[in-house]
């Protein structure tokens, strides 16, 4: 009788062990830490018309040097810019905003080396980039925007902006961990 007693609190004790396992997998997915998703897209917008030497073309057909009228070719232009500094996971790269020929606008990562994780998401947000672990946690406190899931933890990669994001609002970056609530890192972006 004392093998009938022992066995139920032990099947007890391992279903209870194995819930714990499979919560904790589901929610940390340890495995990120070993593995990189690298993205590369390529900038937004099409590159200057070259010459066949390799040089940007310097006017398009028809164009008269004495026109008077100088053409400003149709070209992506950056708005703001920042440099990533390290929150939770040390992290690097740069951020910025494009705005493209038709007015739409991207967020570019370029060059971002960052950890992966679970539920990356890249937010632009009012919040102000703080150093250290003062910064880690500020950015769902106020505004902010979800431009999707982090495409890669390495790589460069475009987001767009939605048309309502106020970029005298919208002054930061985060890569924000959604499933922890915290920074990887973030980019405070400054008008170029």
């Amino acid at each position: 009788m004392s093998g009938w007693v022992r066995k139920p609190p032990l099947i007890g004790v391992l279903a209870v062990g194995l819930t714990a396992v499979a919560v904790g997998l589901y929610l940390f997915q340890p495995w990120k830490l070993w593995t990189d998703e690298k993205v590369d897209e390529a900038p937004p917008g099409a590159a200057a018309p070259e010459t066949s030497d390799g040089r940007p073309e310097s006017g398009t057909p028809g164009d008269s040097a004495g026109s008077g009228k100088a053409e400003k070719p149709a070209r992506p232009t950056t708005l703001t810019s920042g440099e990533f500094i390290t929150h939770e996971h040390e992290t690097t790269g740069r951020a910025k905003v494009v705005e493209l020929e038709d007015g739409s606008r991207i967020l570019r990562l370029q060059n971002l080396n960052t950890s992966n994780g679970p539920d990356l998401k890249v937010w632009i947000t009012d919040a102000k980039v703080k150093p250290g672990t003062a910064g880690w946690h500020v950015f769902d406190d106020g505004a902010h925007l979800s431009l999707g899931g982090l495409k890669g933890n390495k790589g460069s990669q475009n987001y767009t902006l939605p048309t309502e994001a106020d970029l005298d609002e919208y002054t930061s970056v985060t890569i924000w961990c959604d499933r922890f609530n915290v920074s990887f890192g973030a980019a405070e972006l400054s008008r170029v």
